[in-house]
């Protein structure tokens, strides 16, 4: 026995297109969904490899810098320093008053 399709009414067949019809949407709109998931995730990833390399980067700044003031504190100078005489203007040195 063989389908007839011509049997079909025009609106069964029209209310069947638009069923496919709105399949083919869905799933567009679906996979268009799973892209957009797909790049933020991969965006979102990099994102956070590149800011923890740049705060890891700080860091050992940070680190480096701190290592070096703390030990330049605590070498004994070879010398003294003499202090130098400045001009003074009271009990504030090395201030200029013009109007005075």
């Amino acid at each position: 026995m063989q389908f007839d399709l011509s049997a079909v009414e025009t609106s069964t067949l029209v209310f069947i297109g638009t069923l496919v019809f709105a399949f083919i949407l869905a799933a567009f709109v679906v996979v268009a969904g799973l892209i957009a998931l797909v790049l933020l995730g991969a965006g979102k990833l990099t994102w956070m490899v590149v800011v923890n390399t740049l705060m890891g980067v700080v860091h050992g700044i940070n680190a480096g810098w701190d290592r070096l003031v703390h030990s330049a504190s605590a070498a004994e100078a070879g010398g003294d320093f003499q202090a130098q005489a400045s001009p003074s203007t009271g009990t504030y040195p090395r201030v200029i008053l013009r109007d005075s």
